[in-house]
């Protein structure tokens, strides 16, 4: 295959994003026939859910690019966040983050080797990074710190000082990675457009941001790590699964609010394109992406579907048999046409769900070291408050009362035939 193009790398950067701010700046780079670095960064503190396949199914488009991505396992971040966790925990967290990421990049086919895993502390903690951090602070307004950090701070009565460093500190975080642009959710837009104010008054140079959409929840609002309703571990087993999709808000005919046809549309119709993208071998720079691969890699097309498919969902025969989609767009009209009805779309979205998830779990339940972390990284919140099993006293009755209280006296003196005992003033034998 020929060598790609500026313009197909610029594509592929940039397809199914919610928005790009600095787009030029990273066209003027592959112009140049550099190649672009990049950073995505996640705070270690709730369990992943499955939302997270938006981010890491598009970092297969930037490797497929050229594009030097860096993995930021921000544990710094981590414990600022309005104290989710303290240092230690965090530490089991970044570990546990590190195991899960790997594993779920392993069933993407996207190949680890390419990516640069970072922890914040092992800079965040340096002479150099504070000094610019203290700079930050005597150069940034308190509204603009608190406006900066609105959307991914915690919200509380009484907010702590920490919430205000945190927008300061990711955008440092850009320089002291030294890359070109950050990739991240559209909620992160705040503190892009933080970054890109004051990291020039720093005399570093501005980065261009790349923002994907958010996934609702299963509920329909924001899917959050902190509400296990509305979101799917990575881990969750199987039935887990389906009676979270099946409880999900899919209303028929309704395409608004939809938490069930936002994940079709932000999870399984990329992650099915990716698959057929890499069957024709149209990976462009990434020649290792496939290999060793985990699961299943097959995209979610039904048996017989016509060419051009992203994804099926099967029904008997009985009910007007299975139905195949080219595009999301096409899905959607079907639903809001009251075509596809929501148990169909529920069973296909659940099918799909289980088979990505399988290897993932699999590979957990293989590894006595993920399973060792997990347990340090998550502890049973309620473990010490399980009651132990009080141990039974025995309470002798009082007189009168009990099972010899109707025996006759007599009955139970000593036995005539017992030795008498030895008067207390008998001396002692010689």
């Amino acid at each position: 295959m020929a060598e790609a193009t500026a313009e197909q790398k610029y594509h592929l950067i940039t397809r199914r994003l919610q928005e790009v701010l600095g787009g030029e700046s990273i066209k003027a780079i592959l112009d140049q026939g550099k190649a672009p670095k990049a950073y995505w960064g996640t705070a270690p503190t709730g369990r992943p859910h499955v939302g997270y396949f938006v981010a890491l199914t598009k970092i297969a488009d930037f490797l497929r690019a050229g594009v030097v991505v860096k993995v930021l396992l921000a544990d710094v971040h981590a414990f600022l966040d309005n104290l989710k966790a303290p240092l230690e925990l965090v530490a089991h967290r970044t570990q546990y983050y590190k195991h899960l990421l790997l594993a779920v990049f392993h069933t993407l086919g996207i190949p680890t080797s390419k990516l640069i895993f970072v922890e914040g502390s092992s800079y965040q903690l340096t002479k150099e990074y504070n000094l610019d951090n203290y700079k930050l602070c005597a150069t940034v307004t308190e509204h603009d710190a608190k406006k900066a950090g609105a959307e991914v701070v915690k919200q509380v009565d009484s907010p702590l000082i920490s919430g205000l460093l945190y927008p300061g500190l990711q955008a440092l975080d850009e320089q002291y990675l030294d890359v070109d642009f950050q990739f991240g959710g559209v909620d992160q837009r705040k503190i892009f457009t933080f970054a890109e104010l004051y990291l020039p008054k720093l005399g570093y140079a501005k980065r261009a941001h790349l923002m994907n959409a958010m996934v609702p929840g299963l509920a329909g609002g924001k899917m959050s790590s902190s509400d296990p309703d509305s979101k799917i571990d990575f881990l969750d087993p199987p039935d887990a699964v389906r009676k979270k999709i099946k409880k999900a808000f899919c209303e028929e005919g309704n395409i608004t609010e939809n938490g069930i046809l936002a994940f079709v549309k932000a999870v399984l119709i990329p992650i099915s394109e990716l698959r057929i993208e890499r069957a024709r071998g149209e990976t462009l720079a990434d020649d290792e992406e496939g290999q060793g691969a985990t699961g299943n890699q097959r995209p979610f097309v039904g048996e017989g579907a016509p060419e051009g498919t992203v994804f099926s969902v099967y029904r008997d025969e009985k009910f007007g048999g299975s139905s195949h989609y080219a595009s999301f767009e096409e899905v959607e009209k079907a639903f809001a046409d009251k075509e596809l009805h929501p148990k169909d779309l529920k069973t296909a979205v659940g099918d799909a769900l289980v088979s990505l998830l399988e290897p993932i779990r699999k590979t957990f339940d293989e590894s006595e070291e993920w399973q060792k972390i997990e347990k340090l990284a998550y502890p049973d919140p309620n473990a010490d408050k399980k009651k132990k099993k009080k141990e039974k006293v025995y309470h002798p009755p009082p007189p009168g009362k009990g099972k010899n209280a109707n025996v006759p006296a007599d009955a139970t003196a000593p036995d005539a035939a017992a030795p008498a005992e030895v008067p207390a003033s008998t001396p002692a034998d010689p």
